[in-house]
């Protein structure tokens, strides 16, 4: 499957939930917003039918996301539908982390391969004003018993906020020394509506440049599911660093994912509107056959590039991530 840009697609991400136990700064506003009604969210046997259509369209590789997917009842049984569907050789599970020592061992039997986990800060105080809730203690319970679990490569994704978290960057990359943990910096991007103003932002360049102090980076190339990702390793460590550069250094040219919102929405760029709604027709009685028809025109319609690099670019009604699911 491919876009009109010669893009293949083969890696889809989808979105069991828009609810979140967090109210991150860059991603919801701290009152939070008003949830989906239960009825509009796809059951898990709709999205088993979708992912299938989907894989036999040429998507090998599938993340589960949020909102906080653990918080989905039953979450377990929907990753074994999945790993009926032959096509899939990777699905991977992104989590706030707080749940993830509660359900880690059952993922991994159910058939997870690998976990991310959004952390930006390894201080409690710090933890708690960036996500207005407590609970670093747990996330880092929840790694470590993802990583016993065999839920691996584990990455770890900051996002980094100058004033907020940017003096921590050396204490997360010492962690890649200790563990065989990825920990990937995410330049932060405008997504909410009271987001964080330009001044909050770090480049992944100047990143690289402050971890530098902490010795040589060597480049690293070939990790499993590194994504945009660019990786580094510090000497002797064990676990990789990366940055993750959207505004600084876009990717576009080499997107190769699209997105199932909870709702049934295909997104075709996560800052961008087009996409296609895939629940009414399933719900209409179209068959797998359509289905993939619907799909395949729909990639016709991907964006090129995303407008982030534009001034006071913002996608549209978005006012969540927890809406598009990351």
């Amino acid at each position: 499957m491919q876009d009109a840009f010669g893009r293949r697609i083969d890696y889809l991400r989808v979105s069991v939930t828009d609810r979140c136990n967090l109210r991150c700064i860059y991603c919801m506003p701290k009152e939070g917003i008003s949830w989906i009604p239960s009825q509009e969210i796809l059951r898990y046997e709709e999205i088993a039918v979708i992912v299938r259509c989907m894989a036999e369209l040429g998507v090998n590789k599938l993340r589960l996301t949020g909102g906080e997917p653990l918080l989905r009842a039953d979450l377990p049984d929907l990753v074994r539908m999945l790993r009926t569907i032959p096509q899939l050789t990777d699905i991977a599970l992104s989590t706030n982390g707080l749940l993830l020592a509660k359900y880690a061992r059952v993922l991994a039997q159910a058939g997870v391969n690998r976990v991310n986990v959004s952390l930006d800060s390894l201080s409690a105080e710090k933890f708690a004003e960036i996500s207005h809730r407590p609970g670093v203690e747990k996330v880092f319970q929840g790694m470590e018993l993802a990583q016993a679990c065999g839920l691996s490569p584990l990455k770890i994704n900051v996002v980094v906020i100058r004033g907020k978290n940017d003096d921590e960057l050396a204490q997360f990359a010492e962690l890649t020394r200790k563990y065989p943990w990825q920990v990937r910096f995410i330049e932060l991007m405008p997504l909410a509506k009271d987001a964080l103003g330009p001044e909050a932002f770090v480049s992944s360049d100047e990143v690289i440049a402050r971890l530098k102090e902490l010795g040589p980076l060597e480049p690293v190339s070939s990790l499993h599911g590194s994504g945009p990702a660019r990786y580094f390793r510090l000497p002797g460590a064990q676990g990789a660093i990366g940055v993750i550069s959207p505004l600084s250094h876009s990717f576009c040219s080499s997107c190769n994912r699209v997105r199932l919102t909870a709702v049934g929405r295909l997104v075709l760029c996560l800052f961008s509107g087009a996409g296609v709604d895939l629940r009414e027709p399933l719900r209409q009685g179209a068959g797998p056959e359509q289905l993939k028809r619907i799909i395949t025109e729909a990639m016709a319609i991907k964006p090129e590039k995303h407008a982030l690099q534009e001034k006071d670019a913002c996608p549209g009604s978005v006012t969540a991530m927890s809406q598009i699911g990351g």
